[in-house]
């Protein structure tokens, strides 16, 4: 064999076909490029090589031993074979002393027919076993690990998929083995899962029935069902699903390893949270107000009224619509508030305002792009965000890039998350502090340019934040240095930029900060962590036109209250339950002479309503989301709408039809051309190109002013008492996730989260009962205690819709000053 050091390209022959791959290539992957297959137990391709297994075992021309084939690179000249007598004899016996101890229980067994050891028997397994001995038994029954793992650990093979899973790829380190040899069996600590993300990961991974899905159990069998790719609703990751019916019924989520960004992962709510369509709360007919009351009524009723009032609404209409609507609705409701209400007053998302600086900032810096592709810039940043709870897919994904040494990871972030152990730097950065650190952050990359040894100011410990800053003060130096050596940076922000008054500010110095970099003559790019499924397309659909100022959902309501606003549209959102300072809200409404809430299910906006329209639900209808990433991809309908629900645009349709202002065109396909027709991000797309790994919009990006202009900032926020944070939890990704009943097994109840110091100067325990107060409310929950949690800081979860967090928040303010107590008794 000769030397490999200098050469780009080496020549193997496997088969008698000859192929030429580049150094460090495995026999495995370059079998796989010719489309010869080579059996593997153990083998996942983001998951380390274990070559535990033995079935992928292949001779090797000069070599007396077979090798195997997931770990063994490539050598110039290397001749390979996969099919010789030797080899098939040694798979064979492999399979049989698998199946020596492996229960035969294939009739009732939920892997039946998609078992990858039943499929490596029929192709290479012996005919007759060798053993006569009776077979291993570890436990009679099925051990539950959590509400949604069950494990039959008798017919575990011992490739660790899972094990390997859990830790390298989720961060979790729930499952491990215990005993070694033939009794080597997987477990979780103390015989559960208690401490995983119940992802359902191991599951996925797993080639046999060893690791099941608890939910899915004994529902039925993969020939029975139809299947249905579509895109998760409970990020903007974006991650690619494949749903399971059987006449109808929804059976279960799966994951394919060849689709999607995401791969063969999904987090819990992707994988478990798909049933949110059969939730209790659904609105089965239209309603419409007589006296106090909402009345159920037919859709030609609901129709009659609504006729009668539309004329009364042209030029004094406003419309609020949620991220969580398609390209598709949302387009045709920008459409539908030009034509028949003569209005341009549309607001997108009902739980903060996004500022007029993001515009800039998306339109100059938004790399429309593979996740996987950026995040292998030298440095990665990630600004506002707890990835591991809000955008969990995406933290794997970060995980894996950092420890295959592909990118460094920065994090600014108010809460700690998983990512902290993985990251170079790690900066507590509280609310309301954001625009303070952002600016010496930057006043650190221009020292350091001038050569300066101290990268900051004496004034970062100036004003009444000085505690908090000299916590941020600890870690930003290793990030301004990271910074400055990357030749290529990559800047992922987060919703907790949006959710302060400083908002504009944020944004501002962000757009200053790529600047600088790009100033500094590094590639940089940047993308959202946004935590609603279509984000990205909403921002693109319905934020007004060139050069016009984003309509916000504050500006909206400032409007109700003022009298301007006789009709409020509201098509899936609920600033009701969402939008800061809920009294203030409600006074709002009250001051539309009509309000028209659209929903799949009952929300507190609707208790205010005039009229309710029952729209489909996530899966009962088609359309496209643009994720975090700027990639279309179609959202697939597995049923159809129940009760007497109809999708988003029908609905729009018949109510442009009742005003006698019909659209142009309803249907799915033909409002896709008209968007790519008026978009240019959306430009020469179509729907017959957008397969299962979507298509990707195109950035509009102009040319760069060098010119650096640095808003003024304050030297941080007034931090006296305890601060208030909201943003999601791991379970929940806000109230649509709340309807799933399988993420109500597992999800935590309604928590309060608090550093030890904090719990101990109040004499508080963890799991006690605690209330929280603020200058307009309260809240009672359960008391969580983070070792890891900075000081100053309580977190509460926004996904509760009983806890009614907007009660204790103003408008303009954030974070805002609460007390932490012990209940009283």
């Amino acid at each position: 064999m000769s030397d490999t050091s200098d050469v780009t390209t080496l020549t193997i022959t496997i088969d008698d076909h000859e192929l030429q791959v580049p150094p460090g290539t495995t026999i495995l992957s370059a079998a796989e490029g010719l489309g010869i297959d080579i059996p593997t137990f153990c083998f996942q391709k983001r998951l380390p090589v274990l070559a535990s297994c033995r079935m992928c075992l292949v001779e090797i021309e000069g070599q007396g031993k077979l090798q195997p084939a997931c770990a063994t690179a490539v050598m110039d000249g290397m001749v390979v074979r996969t099919t010789t007598e030797q080899v098939s004899e040694t798979r064979s016996v492999m399979l049989d002393m698998l199946l020596a101890n492996h229960p035969l229980d294939c009739p009732i067994c939920d892997k039946g027919g998609e078992c990858e050891l039943q499929d490596m028997v029929m192709e290479y397994g012996p005919r007759e076993s060798m053993f006569r001995d009776p077979k291993r038994v570890f436990h009679s029954k099925d051990i539950q690990l959590s509400p949604v793992v069950i494990m039959n650990v008798n017919r575990c093979i011992q490739c660790q998929r899972c094990v390997r899973m859990c830790e390298e790829v989720v961060g979790a380190v729930a499952l491990g083995t215990v005993e070694k040899g033939m009794d080597t069996a997987v477990t979780g600590f103390e015989g559960s899962l208690a401490s995983c993300d119940q992802c359902g990961n191991c599951i996925e991974v797993c080639p046999v029935g060893a690791l099941m899905s608890f939910p899915y159990r004994y529902k039925s069998r993969p020939w029975d069902l139809v299947e249905t790719d579509t895109i998760c609703a409970h990020c903007g990751t974006g991650c690619h699903l494949t749903v399971g019916t059987r006449e109808g019924e929804f059976m279960r989520v799966r994951s394919q390893w060849d689709k999607g960004l995401n791969l063969e992962t999904l987090c819990v709510r992707g994988r478990f949270g798909m049933d949110v369509f059969a939730s209790p709360d659904r609105v089965k007919r239209p309603m419409v107000r007589q006296g106090e009351a909402l009345t159920p009524v037919s859709w030609e009723n609901a129709g009659e009224y609504l006729r009668t009032r539309l004329s009364r609404a042209r030029g004094r209409a406003a419309g609020i619509a949620s991220a969580r609507l398609t390209n598709e609705a949302l387009f045709q409701f920008g459409r539908l508030m030009q034509g028949t209400f003569d209005s341009e007053l549309v607001a997108v998302s009902s739980r903060f305002d996004f500022p007029d600086a993001l515009g800039p900032l998306l339109r100059d810096f938004y790399t429309r792009a593979p996740f996987e592709e950026i995040i292998k810039n030298d440095c990665t940043l990630v600004v506002g965000s707890n990835v591991t709870e809000e955008n969990p897919v995406s933290e794997y994904l970060l995980r894996g890039a950092v420890r295959g040494g592909e990118t460094q990871l920065c994090l600014l972030s108010a809460r700690p998350s998983r990512l902290d152990a993985d990251a170079r730097a790690s900066v507590r950065m509280l609310p309301g502090t954001e625009a303070f650190v952002l600016s010496e952050l930057l006043d650190g990359l221009l020292d350091r340019r001038e050569g300066h040894a101290e990268p900051f100011a004496s004034e970062f410990e100036a004003g009444s934040a000085r505690g908090q800053n000299e916590q941020a003060k600890a870690g930003l130096g290793d990030l301004i240095s990271a910074l400055s050596a990357a030749p290529s940076v990559t800047v992922l922000i987060g919703m907790d930029l949006f959710r302060n008054p400083d908002t504009e500010a944020v944004c501002s110095l962000l757009h200053c900060l790529l600047q600088r970099l790009h100033i500094l003559g590094k590639n940089v790019a940047l993308q959202g962590l946004f935590d609603r499924p279509n984000q990205m397309g909403a921002l693109d659909m319905a934020v007004g036109k060139e050069g016009k100022p984003l309509t916000t959902v504050g500006e909206v309501l400032d409007q109700c209250a003022e009298g301007q606003i006789s009709t409020l549209y509201v098509a899936g959102a609920d600033p009701v339950s969402s939008y800061p300072d809920r009294a203030r809200v409600i006074d709002a409404l009250k001051n539309v002479d009509l309000l028209i809430v659209q929903d799949w299910v009952q929300t507190d906006i609707a208790e205010l309503a005039d009229v309710v329209l029952p729209s489909a639900a996530h899966g009962e209808e088609t359309g496209t989301f643009t994720n975090n990433e700027g990639r279309v991809q179609v959202v697939g309908k597995f049923r159809t709408p129940v009760f007497t629900a109809q999708s988003n645009i029908e609905i729009f349709e018949w109510i442009a039809s009742l005003g006698d202002t019909p659209l142009e065109v309803s249907d799915q396909a033909g409002v896709f051309g008209e968007i790519t027709r008026t978009n240019p991000a959306y430009s020469g797309l179509s729907l017959a190109q957008i397969g299962p790994n979507g298509a990707f919009t195109s950035a509009q990006q102009r040319p760069l002013d060098r010119s650096l202009l640095v808003p003024e900032t304050a030297n941080g926020a007034d931090v006296e008492g305890l601060a208030l944070a909201t943003g999601n939890g791991l379970f929940y990704g806000g109230y649509f996730s709340e309807h799933s009943a399988t993420l109500a097994t597992v999800a935590d109840e309604p928590y309060v989260e608090m550093s030890v110091r904090e719990a101990e100067e109040r004499g508080i325990e963890a799991n006690q009962m605690v209330v929280v107060t603020s200058t307009t409310g309260h809240l009672t929950a359960r008391l969580k205690i983070n070792p890891r949690f900075p000081d100053g800081l309580v977190f509460v979860p926004e996904s509760y819709r009983s806890l009614r967090l907007n009660s204790l928040m103003k408008n303009g303010e954030y974070p805002c000053r609460v007390e932490v107590r012990k209940t009283d008794g």
